[in-house]
């Protein structure tokens, strides 16, 4: 895939070479929702149980190893935005561990700001989408996204922040290899099926320039919406639309979306 990614740009060849790249991108991606469904699930974290998973596995990554938050004496990363928060959890079924966590911020006033109003609205460009813009029931922020050290392929990882997936081959299977790399996208496809849920159809998040690239490449458009700032690492604000979410997924993470969907739809009953 990589030798071909020089040519995507190309006058001519440019278009054809991009189809090409978007069929292999479906077919891994028709074989990662199976491996997928098999090793990992959803988990809306409807409990107080759940919802403390999440915070220390939040801890976990953003107090002890990337120090971007202060170490707790209960050993779980929580702030103001948790109270009017989804929370959400990818479980590896053989151990029954948990291998990452997300949230979805809602906001059901105009004092209830997301966190990118408070401490990053100056990032959003003047002429770009703005929270603003819609009604404050349907927009939300997906934000403190992690993946534990265990499910990553290195420790050292530069881009462990954003929690790329990729977890150590010496302790899980060949097999299993074939899907982690995409935890942080079931995670953001879970996000997606939660706010479904909620009728929400606006989506904000601050992240890494390069996991958004990466994230465009499967199918997942965020659109940047301002310059990359100085918050927790080099991040930039992106957006994205429910209706950019489903026309933008490879058929192979729409099935992945479809499959994510129902097993969330189970836990709201």
């Amino acid at each position: 895939m990589k030798q071909f990614r020089k040519y995507a740009d190309l006058p001519i060849i440019g278009p054809v070479v991009k189809k090409l790249m978007n069929v292999v991108v479906s077919q891994k991606a028709n074989q990662i929702s199976k491996h997928f469904a098999e090793y990992l699930s959803p988990v809306v974290a409807l409990s107080d149980e759940l919802r403390n998973e999440s915070y220390k596995i939040r801890h976990k990554v953003y107090c002890e190893e990337l120090k971007f938050e202060d170490l707790r004496p209960d050993e779980m990363e929580t702030d103001q935005f948790d109270s009017h928060s989804t929370h959400c959890l990818i479980k590896h079924i053989p151990t029954g561990e948990y291998a990452g966590t997300v949230r979805i911020v809602r906001s059901t006033s105009e004092e209830q700001l997301l966190p990118i109003e408070k401490y990053c609205i100056s990032s959003i460009a003047d002429d770009a989408v703005h929270p603003s813009d819609f009604p404050r029931s349907e927009i939300c922020e997906i934000s403190r996204l992690a993946v534990p050290a265990q499910f990553r392929k290195r420790a050292t990882d530069k881009f462990k922040g954003s929690a790329t997936g990729a977890i150590n081959e010496h302790i899980y299977s060949e097999r299993e290899l074939r899907c982690f790399p995409f935890i942080a996208v079931g995670l953001y496809l879970c996000a997606a099926s939660t706010s479904r849920k909620h009728d929400i159809k606006h989506c904000f998040v601050m992240m890494e320039p390069r996991l958004a690239r990466s994230l465009r490449f499967v199918g997942i458009p965020f659109q940047q919406v301002g310059p990359v700032v100085e918050y927790h690492g080099k991040r930039a604000p992106y957006y994205i639309s429910r209706h950019l979410l489903m026309s933008g997924l490879t058929p192979g993470f729409k099935r992945m979306l479809k499959n994510i969907e129902k097993k969330v739809a189970t836990q709201f009953r």
